[in-house]
């Protein structure tokens, strides 16, 4: 256990990378698509980032740590959806239905992991 303040960032980035990493072997190997998809890998990224802080930090994030890091993880993420989209526009321009799903894909990421990095809520 560190007493140091944990690097956001670099929780962030490996959230990020491991979104990358997750979604290609969920999506080719088993096959697995769509909204499912997305919501399997944003969860395990998700939890699997909040077990990390946890093992690493010895606590939970403070509230401060968590936006930051959620803002960092979506920030990232969305950098990368946003160049996704482009060339969605590219090759043809995607209706209101398709973008709307589009950022469904994207929100969820942030969504879980801002619920998973949750503070530990009193037994009373």
């Amino acid at each position: 256990m560190s007493t140091a303040s944990p690097r956001l960032g670099h929780y962030a980035l490996g959230g990020i990378a491991a979104c990358i990493l997750l979604n290609l072997p969920v999506r080719t190997l088993l096959k697995v698509g769509g909204p499912f998809a997305t919501l399997l890998v944003a969860a395990l990224v998700a939890f699997s980032l909040a077990l990390v802080f946890r093992w690493r930090t010895g606590r939970r994030p403070y509230p401060v740590e968590r936006r930051v890091l959620v803002g960092l993880y979506a920030l990232g993420l969305g950098l990368l959806y946003a160049g996704l989209l482009a060339l969605m526009y590219i090759k043809e321009e995607p209706g209101l239905p398709g973008q709307l799903l589009f950022a469904a894909h994207y929100l969820a990421y942030p969504l879980l992991a801002w619920i998973a990095l949750a503070p530990e809520r009193d037994a009373s």
